[in-house]
């Protein structure tokens, strides 16, 4: 890989691949990303402009580490292990659950959803105790395979 500084443009990445291909990926200073590719047998490259959001999606195409959003949920799947789906979602506390503890609801005994975080107040609780008591405006961060998350905006949340 040779890396260049391209001066009040940005930073050029560039690849060769043993056939004769070339990619190049240039960080602009405006925070978009062009995406260079020049085939072996090609005279002018295909060329494209990408949001940093999207150079993040196909980043994590190429790692394997797919990443998909939808709303408030996002599902990661591994190439490595392609039967392995994790969602990740974030939901509101409703008023049936403000007062009462992740351990008193029994949650992940009920849904077997594993609560992850807590926003509260502009505040991150990560990994929070069984004994953390739900506020109101609180913002749930839980993990599991999609039928359980469905189970704890159901059970628990008394949504969906």
């Amino acid at each position: 890989m040779r890396i260049s500084e391209l001066p009040e443009v940005g930073t050029k990445y560039e690849i060769e691949s043993p056939k004769g291909d070339k990619v190049a990926v240039i960080f602009l200073a405006t925070g978009e990303i062009e995406l260079y590719i020049l085939e072996a047998d090609a005279e002018t490259p295909a060329v494209t402009r990408l949001t940093s959001e999207e150079a993040r999606r196909i980043g994590s195409v190429l790692t394997g580490a797919l990443l998909t959003m939808e709303r408030e949920d996002v599902e990661v799947s591994f190439a490595d292990i392609s039967d392995l789906r994790i969602h990740i979602h974030v939901c509101p506390v409703t008023k049936n659950v403000v007062g009462k503890s992740i351990e008193n609801l029994e949650i992940r005994k009920k849904t077997g959803v594993t609560v992850v975080a807590i926003s509260r107040k502009g505040q991150s609780i990560i990994s929070p105790p069984p004994e953390t008591v739900f506020e109101e405006g609180d913002l749930i961060v839980a993990t599991g395979e999609r039928a359980q998350i469905k189970a704890c905006q159901r059970v628990i949340l008394g949504q969906v």
